[in-house]
């Protein structure tokens, strides 16, 4: 599924290619890519038609972009093969086209193409506070401006569960999914079952600058792609899968210490670490 890093790359993307531009036609071939909007196929075209995008907006893994109605926005979740295309309209369909949006200047049009329709497309209500009501549960990500170190430490140690739960959990910290929380608690020595009561002031600090870095390296490197279905919306993939230090690479050796990289299951995943950068706590939890 695509992480933050991913879905940051899209939302460039769609700053560069949508915004302000008015939509004539939206077009819905498949209705389960737009589940979410309850009201429809007709409500959802409806109320995106004779509209502009006024901003490309995410919060973690969600992009949002508001209509100049001020009261609405297209909302988005890229699920596990979700890829949101600005495509000239004499480019030939693509094989899993859910929805089609249509702008008054012509090409470029807006694509949403969904193999597994795992992700999916609604226009919902802007809360007071600027984000879609149906994700204000979403915390910000440790890239946000509003992110608040201290209070994510507290909460953190409030969590009572092994660090990687915590990362993974997006009501603590969004953003972050399975590759970049193995590859930031490599980067601080940390094991993914190490107890969230048991981190110190410095391990915290330590962990959010390694969360910080691995998304920032992987921004430059357009994200991470292992597939064909990951791209940005020109249809180009990322390439930091070529930098991963852990995930991935179960067996091969640690480039810190050359120790094999051991892979565990986790929660219906897999986790990669070192073991002797990432010794596993005595009493840690799974």
């Amino acid at each position: 599924m695509p992480e933050l890093p991913e879905v940051e790359v899209v939302r460039r993307g769609l700053a560069a290619h949508v915004l302000g531009r008015v939509i004539t036609r939206v077009d819905v071939g498949h209705e389960r890519a737009i589940r979410r909007h309850v009201a429809g196929a007709a409500d959802f075209a409806g109320l995106l038609e004779n509209t502009s995008l006024t901003a490309a907006l995410r919060r973690g893994k969600y992009l949002w972009l508001p209509l100049d109605d001020g009261v609405h926005a297209l909302l988005g979740h890229l699920g596990m093969s979700g890829q949101l295309l600005v495509q000239p309209a004499a480019v030939p369909d693509e094989p899993h086209l859910r929805v089609r949006v249509v702008f008054a200047d012509g090409d470029p049009e807006l694509r949403f193409v969904d193999q597994r329709t795992f992700g999916g497309l609604a226009v919902v209500t802007i809360g007071a506070d600027g984000v879609p009501v149906p994700i204000a549960h979403i915390a910000p990500d440790p890239l946000d401006p509003l992110f608040d170190d201290e209070a994510f430490r507290q909460s953190l140690r409030r969590r009572r569960t092994g660090v990687k739960r915590a990362l993974l959990d997006q009501s603590l910290v969004s953003g972050v999914g399975n590759i970049y929380a193995d590859e930031a608690l490599w980067r601080a020595r940390l094991h993914y079952a190490r107890a969230t009561e048991t981190l110190r002031r410095p391990d915290v600090a330590r962990l959010l600058a390694a969360v910080r870095e691995v998304m920032g390296e992987a921004l430059r490197h357009g994200g991470t792609s292992f597939d064909s279905l990951y791209v940005d919306v020109n249809g180009d993939s990322g390439y930091f899968d070529r930098s991963l230090n852990v995930y991935g690479r179960a067996g091969q050796p640690c480039r810190r210490c050359a120790t094999p990289i051991r892979r565990d299951p986790f929660m219906n995943r897999s986790s990669y670490t070192c073991p002797t950068c990432q010794p596993r706590p005595r009493h840690g939890r799974w």
